[in-house]
């Protein structure tokens, strides 16, 4: 029995291992800050802000950085996705209603939001794994609001820091330049 059930491990083992990485943002699904399912599929074709969001950071006036940039861009097939998190010095609220109801109380936010998540480390969502791995350790988030940006092939193009603003020269000139190739 032992031996057969090795035999069985090693086989799901080789199937995971076989398994083709991941190559695109359109392959990953997360939910919604209401809980409803958010397949990044539905990107596809277009340009994506990827950051990871907190509440109680002296980042968090980004927010409105990042709704300002989504809605000069939006029209052109651009969009912000947040991803609140509390993996940075626990500044996020611990339920997604919380979150949902603070940022569009305080800042009036449109664009989509993902439920609250791990976003660095072994126990990170599946996107930021592949991120990590995409880009290095090097272009992981080290604190709130760091930026991926990801062409309309669902590939990632750049990270940025946390302290590059959404509305920086350095971030706005990739957005255009992403929004004007080809996808």
């Amino acid at each position: 029995m032992l031996k057969h059930l090795t035999l069985a491990a090693a086989a799901l083992g080789a199937l995971v291992a076989a398994a083709p990485a991941p190559q695109s943002l359109h392959q990953f699904n997360l939910k919604t800050i209401d809980g409803k399912p958010m397949p990044m599929a539905q990107y596809k074709g277009k340009v994506v802000l990827l950051v990871n969001t907190a509440s109680m950071c002296g980042f968090t006036p980004q927010y409105e950085g990042l709704q300002a940039l989504h809605d000069s861009y939006k029209a052109k097939g651009f969009t912000v996705v947040g991803v609140p998190s509390g993996d940075f010095g626990d500044q996020e609220f611990a339920s997604n209603g919380e979150v949902k109801q603070f940022c569009e109380s305080k800042f009036g936010i449109k664009f989509p939001m993902a439920e609250k998540a791990v976003v660095k480390g072994p126990k990170a969502i599946p996107v930021y794994k592949w991120a990590a791995a995409t880009l290095g350790e090097a272009n992981t988030p080290q604190w709130n609001f760091h930026k991926y940006l990801i062409g309309k092939d669902g590939k990632l193009i750049a990270a940025f820091g946390t302290k590059t603003t959404p509305t920086s020269p350095e971030v706005t000139a990739a957005v255009q330049k992403a929004l004007a190739a080809k996808g």
